[in-house]
C-alpha cells in the first residue's frame, strides 16, 4: 500500500511517496521512497497511487510503455484536478487531428488544408480502434508504423513529407499542453539508400497494355485523362461535368496541389470516351463516382488499386501484404511506374510530337517561374494543334512486316 511522508530532518519540503513495485527479474517485491516534488499533501497522495498502480500492473508481466504512460497520464490528470477547478485538457487523437484542420483552414490555403487532412486520414486509418484513445497514448511505434505502410506505395520524399506533416500537428498539440513529449520526432526521416528506383513514363505499348486490363472500369478514363492532360490522379478523381465543356472541347483544373487554372483542349480520344459517358443533370457531379468518393476520403486507396491494375497488365509484379524478413531495407517496394508515371508520359509524347520542353510542361501544368512567365497566355490554336499531335492510345499499334 502506498503511504506519503514528510523528511523527519526536516531536509525537503515535499512530500515523499513510498510504494513498491514489482522486480520480474529478480522475483520479489521491491520498496521506494520517492519524493513527489510536490508540498500539497494530497497531490502528494494522488501521486503515491499512481506510482504504485504502476507497479502493481508490472507483477502481471504485462506493463508496456503505452500502458505505464496511461497509468501515470491518469494519476498527473487526478492532481492537476486536485490543485484546479478547470478540467485538465484531453483530447483524442481523432478529435485532435478534426480541431487541428479546422484551425488550418484559417491559415493556410484549400491545397494546402486538402493535403494535411489526406495525411490525418491516413494516419486515423493506420490507427484504427486506437484513434478513439487519448492523443497522448500515441506512441513513436505507432508513427513508425505508419510511416514504413507508406513507404510501400510512396516514394521516400513523399513519405517524409507526410512525416513532417505529422509533426507539425504534434508540435502544436504540444504547444496546446496536451501531450508532452512529440512521437513523430523520435521516428527518423528514409534517408536515401542510393538503391531507389527512379521513375519513368509509360511506352506507348505499356499505355495500351493499362488500357486494355482497364476495360469497363473508371481507370480507363482516368488512364486517357491522365495522358491527354497530365494532371494529378487526385485531380483527375474529382473532375466534375462542370468542368468540362463538350462542345467546345475544352477541360478545365485548378490544380489542388499548386492552386493553378488551366484550360486545356480535349484531345479526340479523351473526348469521345467522355462522350460515351452518362452524365448527370448536376453539373456538380463527378464524372468519375468511384473514384471521386475515394478521393475524397484517401487518395492512397485510389493509388493502390492503380497498381494492382498495373500488376493485372503485367507491368509490375504482383504486392502482397506479407511481411519482408530484410528489415528497413524493404521498407518500400516501388515500382518504376505509377499514376505519376502517366504524367511524364504526357510531356514526353507532346515533345516528341513537335512541342518545346517548356511548352509541354506548361500544358500539363509544371510548377516553373521561366514557363509561367513565358507561357502566361497560351495561344489556344497552338494548344489544340499540339494537342491533336499526340497519339491516339486507344488504337492498336500497326505491325509492319
Amino acid at each position: 500500500m502506498a503511504s506519503i511522508h514528510k523528511d523527519k530532518a526536516g531536509r525537503s519540503q515535499f512530500w515523499y511517496a513510498a510504494y513498491s513495485t514489482y522486480d520480474n527479474t529478480e522475483q520479489r517485491w521491491k520498496r521506494h521512497f520517492k519524493s513527489t516534488k510536490t508540498t500539497s499533501k494530497k497531490q502528494a497522495e494522488q501521486i503515491a497511487r499512481a506510482w504504485e498502480k504502476t507497479g502493481r500492473i508490472g507483477k502481471t508481466g504485462v506493463l508496456t510503455p503505452e500502458a505505464a504512460r496511461d497509468v501515470i497520464a491518469r494519476g498527473v490528470a487526478d492532481v492537476f484536478l486536485a490543485a484546479n477547478t478547470e478540467d485538465m485538457p484531453r483530447a483524442t487523437a481523432g478529435e485532435w487531428f478534426d480541431r487541428w484542420l479546422m484551425a488550418k483552414e484559417l491559415e493556410s490555403v484549400a491545397s494546402t488544408v486538402e493535403r494535411y487532412r489526406g495525411v490525418a486520414e491516413s494516419f486515423k486509418a493506420s490507427l484504427g480502434a486506437k484513434s478513439k484513445r487519448d492523443l497522448a497514448a500515441i506512441t513513436p511505434a505507432d508513427v513508425q508504423k505508419f510511416r514504413d505502410a507508406e513507404a510501400r506505395i510512396h516514394s521516400r520524399n513523399t513519405v517524409n513529407l507526410l512525416l513532417k506533416v505529422l509533426r507539425a500537428s504534434f508540435s502544436a498539440a504540444e504547444r496546446e499542453g496536451l501531450i508532452t513529449t512529440n512521437p513523430a520526432k523520435r521516428v527518423p526521416t528514409i534517408r536515401a539508400t542510393g538503391n531507389e528506383v527512379k521513375r519513368r513514363p509509360f511506352t506507348l505499348s505499356e499505355i495500351r497494355r493499362v488500357l486494355d486490363a482497364a476495360k469497363d472500369s473508371e481507370f480507363y478514363g482516368l488512364v486517357l485523362a491522365g495522358i491527354y492532360t497530365g494532371q494529378r490522379l487526385g485531380d483527375l478523381a474529382r473532375l466534375t461535368w462542370q468542368q468540362v465543356d463538350l462542345d467546345k472541347r475544352i477541360i478545365r483544373f485548378v490544380t489542388r496541389k499548386t492552386g493553378q487554372r488551366l484550360e486545356l483542349p480535349l484531345a479526340h480520344p479523351l473526348h469521345e470516351h467522355l462522350l460515351t459517358l452518362t452524365s448527370s443533370d448536376d453539373p456538380k457531379s463527378p464524372i468519375f463516382p468511384k473514384a471521386a468518393a475515394l478521393a475524397t476520403e484517401r487518395v492512397n486507396t485510389l493509388s493502390r488499386q492503380f497498381g494492382e491494375l498495373l500488376a493485372k497488365a503485367g507491368l509490375i509484379e504482383t504486392k502482397t501484404h506479407e511481411a519482408k524478413k530484410n528489415g528497413r531495407g524493404a521498407l518500400r517496394d516501388m515500382s518504376a511506374l505509377s499514376f505519376h508515371s502517366l504524367r511524364h508520359s504526357a510531356v514526353s509524347l507532346l515533345k516528341a510530337h513537335g512541342a518545346s520542353d517548356a511548352f509541354a510542361r506548361a500544358i500539363v501544368g509544371h510548377e516553373s517561374d521561366a514557363v509561367s512567365q513565358q507561357y502566361t497566355h497560351l495561344d489556344a490554336n497552338d494548344l489544340r494543334a499540339t494537342v491533336d499531335a499526340m497519339p491516339d492510345v486507344t488504337k492498336k499499334e500497326k505491325v509492319t512486316k
